[in-house]
């Protein structure tokens, strides 16, 4: 297919256009040195990749498969082709392929979108290529700063550190960004101390990541299996705190070993500083306390979202053992994580990576979360609120913000009202 025919198909809404790249190239990235990064508007991303973990059935149903044409795009005809084929396979008969994807770029008439940030949400070879590795030439978009910090997130659970870890990562408790009592952001003095302690300063390049474990309400402390979720919520922190380069690496741990990367077991220990260079927080309107949380509540250029299940927001459970109160903050917007406290699966990709932006943007839009708003987002102690919020901030979405207390400190107030049931 030549690219005057794939640019008439970008136009048809009768047709589905599919960009079988990786999601790093959807989302920004220039993977092949093209002139040019992003995805042609329109496209659903669909990466070869992905083809090992979906629900074929109801990814197909999802993007209307089903019916009318298909044009699969990549770097190149085999790459897309491959794609092509198995989708011919599944019975999507009207299937073309169009590889010419660099010629697109090439063309600065021809429209891409990008994420906003997507320079701070790494793929593996670009943080093995900043780590030293022979990823030639993929750190050299978006360079780290002289000094870079790797953190493998965790929750109390050092176990999962020394289980398998990045090479050269260092462990991070969560407990040192968040009280271990209330699971709010420390004080400004409680994270100098965490962060220089770990080594990094307000001009550190850090990168985040953790491992998905299936975490279950029958364990006794599931978010100690949910390491990338808590990892969201450590980038939500050192961004407040003021770290000018924070970087989350999309997929996790998952993502670095299905790229074919080996893990270590052996420690890496932090290289303290004597100071973070800059006052604490840096950004204090990242997160909002309790009395501005009632403010967005009536104010009508501002949206309060609960990054919950549906089960928490209608009072069927508070989704937590720890917390008793069921229900929801009144007036606020249901933002859908996904099953459970523990999944975030409404925000993410079949291989844990982080949901196409364009999608989540269309969803929220759906129910008033937009971009001209203060967005503030919360869930019942954090951590799917800063994910969210992380979402927004990769976006490049200017207001956006974590109500940091949550349910658990809203709940706890009996000053404060609670709903439950069905909104009207």
């Amino acid at each position: 297919m030549d690219l005057e025919t794939f640019a008439a198909r970008v136009e048809d809404p009768s047709h589905v256009v599919l960009d079988g790249r990786p999601i790093a190239a959807y989302n920004g990235w220039r993977l092949e040195g093209e002139p040019r990064g992003g995805h042609v508007p329109g496209a659903r991303p669909l990466p070869l990749s992905w083809t090992r973990y979906m629900d074929w059935i109801e990814e197909l149903d999802a993007m209307g498969l089903e019916s009318g044409a298909v044009t699969v795009y990549g770097y190149g005809p085999d790459d897309a082709g491959v794609l092509a084929e198995k989708l011919d396979r599944l019975g999507v008969s009207d299937v073309d392929v169009f590889g010419g994807f660099a010629e697109w770029s090439a063309d600065p008439n021809r429209p891409l979108l990008r994420m906003g940030r997507y320079e701070h949400l790494v793929h593996p070879g670009w943080l093995r290529s900043a780590l030293g590795g022979s990823d030639a030439g993929a750190v050299g978009e978006s360079p780290p700063s002289s000094r870079l910090v790797v953190c493998h997130a965790h929750y109390g659970n050092p176990d999962d550190y020394a289980a398998g870890h990045i090479p050269g990562a260092i462990a991070l408790d969560t407990n040192r960004l968040e009280s271990a009592e209330t699971w709010n952001r420390r004080t400004p003095e409680e994270l100098e101390t965490a962060l220089t302690s770990l080594g990094i300063r307000h001009d550190t390049t850090v990168v985040v990541y953790g491992r998905h474990s299936f975490p279950t309400y029958a364990m006794e402390h599931p978010g100690a299996s949910a390491g990338h979720l808590g990892a969201m919520r450590c980038a939500a922190i050192l961004l407040y705190a003021g770290v000018a380069d924070v970087r989350v690496l999309n997929g996790g741990i998952h993502g670095w070993e299905e790229a074919g990367h080996a893990l270590s077991t052996e420690p890496t220990e932090p290289r303290p500083v004597s100071s973070f260079g800059a006052a604490i927080p840096g950004r204090p309107e990242l997160m909002v306390d309790t009395q501005k949380a009632r403010e967005m509540l009536v104010a009508s250029d501002a949206e309060l979202v609960s990054v919950r299940s549906w089960a928490e927001y209608i009072g069927e459970r508070s989704g937590y053992h720890y917390i008793e109160k069921k229900g929801r903050i009144p007036g606020s917007v249901f933002g859908n994580c996904g099953t459970d406290a523990y999944h975030m699966e409404n925000y993410r990709n079949p291989d844990h990576t982080t949901r196409a932006f364009d999608e989540i943007a269309a969803e929220w839009a759906e129910v008033g979360i937009v971009p001209d708003k203060h967005i503030a987002f919360y869930c019942g102690t954090g951590w799917r609120g800063s994910e969210a919020f992380m979402n927004a901030w990769l976006m490049g979405w200017p207001r956006v913000s974590v109500y940091d207390g949550g349910w658990m400190e809203w709940s706890g107030d009996p000053e404060n009202p609670v709903e439950t049931g069905v909104p009207a």
